[in-house]
């Protein structure tokens, strides 16, 4: 499973199971026309946006900081969004500081593109062609058809984990073994079917506001391309948006049957390349991080270190750069120099909050609980929903003596759902405290 996949999962469970007075029923497939069953509304698309993805903006290490891209990316983008069949939705677009080659949309219309893939791209065309990709997911529903199907499995698997309860140890863990596959491969990635909806809704928006659609067959084999020079840098893309030859091809006939009539429409290269022109500015320190990535990913970490050293020489304020040094120092057990470059990223972007939660892991490590309950606090409040930011102040407090305050956050992280170990420690220390009561055998 990957990221973006956790983070969705962790919007489900943070902003409370669906219950069955809010579940949808059937609805009309805003493409197709057709009814089908839909477990969540455009208000639950909405409101799971809002909630979640500002955290997968955080991970991606917040919003590229140049206004003039992130306008240009709004304006391709919203002229696309116009043009749609769910054209209210609350679009937005945006650059962030991610160097892997991605993009990606949220149900409620929150789209994003990664340093990596804007540096790579060469005209508006293939621009167009990367919203309007995403866009098609989003007005085709997928990823509520995703969640459907999610919900339905775990409805079977509720049942068949009752049953399995009834054959004992052994077969209770296979069954429930078998949901735990069967679910996450639901969630892993888009299906090739919604691949191949999305390219076609994609070009259908680009030729209803005048693009060129050999920009989608241009982006499918730059991506390509990319792939056979640097894999892991399209590892998190592929695996969301599987790319087959077929949907090359696919796309190649599409353009030159249905849309021919705009095969000669300018690709507005130049346009791209002078609105990018901060992203291509930065293209040493993409490439350098870029090949971190890969170093980290061989396990080579004094490679990945003399990469990243050489990103920051290129570009000493980039905030990724800084973030991931600083992890990489933790991961070597070096927790002064962690710290410190976790510190400069906060200097660099006091917006953005993964900086604050690094630290103050760190300085939970280091036994400076005042320090670290500072962090945590402040990337609580510039992003909330993260249940285990509350397990960590209620330790911070514990440390600090102040047990009425940690058991007021660890109450707050069992009441979030929480489980596993830390959700056991958090039960123990209320227990301990007599805050709660053991429940009475039976």
């Amino acid at each position: 499973m990957n990221r973006r996949d956790a983070l969705w999962l962790l919007g489900v469970t943070t902003a409370g199971t669906l219950s069955s007075s809010l579940l949808s029923g059937c609805s009309v497939n805003p493409v197709t026309g057709e009814k089908q069953l839909m477990l969540m509304s455009e208000g639950q698309e909405i409101a799971i946006d809002r909630a979640q993805s500002p955290h997968q903006f955080s991970a991606d290490y917040g919003e590229f900081g140049d206004t003039g891209v992130n306008r240009y990316l709004s304006d391709v983008g919203k002229t696309l969004a116009a043009s749609t069949h769910r054209p209210k939705m609350p679009y937005t677009f945006r650059g962030v500081n991610a160097t892997h080659v991605n993009a990606y949309a949220f149900p409620g219309g929150s789209i994003a593109a990664t340093r990596g893939i804007l540096l790579g791209m060469k005209s508006e065309a293939e621009l167009a062609g990367l919203l309007g990709h995403e866009l098609g997911h989003v007005n085709a529903r997928h990823a509520a058809q995703r969640q459907t199907r999610t919900l339905l499995t775990q409805v079977a698997m509720a049942g068949a984990s009752r049953y399995a309860q009834g054959l004992g140890g052994t077969a209770s863990m296979l069954v429930n073994n078998l949901g735990g596959i069967a679910s996450g491969a639901l969630l892993a990635h888009y299906s090739r079917d919604d691949e191949r909806q999305a390219d076609d809704l994609g070009m259908q928006y680009m030729a209803r506001v005048g693009e060129n659609p050999q920009g989608m067959v241009d982006l499918m084999q730059l991506l390509n391309t990319q792939n056979k020079h640097k894999p892991s840098a399209l590892q998190q893309m592929f695996s969301t948006h599987p790319m087959s030859r077929e949907r090359i091809q696919t796309a190649k006939r599409t353009a030159q049957g249905r849309f021919a009539a705009l095969l000669e429409a300018p690709n507005h290269r130049e346009r791209y390349m002078d609105n990018m022109a901060p992203i291509r500015r930065q293209k040493r320190t993409i490439l350098a991080l870029q090949d971190a990535d890969e170093a980290l990913r061989k396990k080579n970490t004094a490679q990945a270190e003399k990469l990243l050293r050489k990103a920051l020489k290129h570009t000493p304020d980039d905030y990724a750069a800084l973030m991931k040094m600083s992890k990489l120092q933790l991961e070597r057990g070096k927790k002064g120099a962690a710290l410190r470059y976790a510190e400069e990223a906060q200097a660099v972007n006091p917006h953005e909050a993964q900086a604050f939660q690094v630290a103050g892991i760190v300085q939970m490590m280091q036994r400076h609980y005042s320090k670290a309950q500072s962090n945590l606090a402040r990337y609580d409040k510039l992003l909330p929903g993260n249940p285990g930011t509350r397990f960590l102040q209620g330790v911070a407090f514990e440390n600090m003596g102040r047990k009425g305050e940690a058991a007021r956050y660890y109450m707050n992280y069992l009441r979030a759902g929480a489980q596993g170990e830390q959700a056991t420690y958090a039960r123990k220390r209320l227990l301990a405290w007599k805050v709660i009561k053991a429940p009475k055998s039976k």
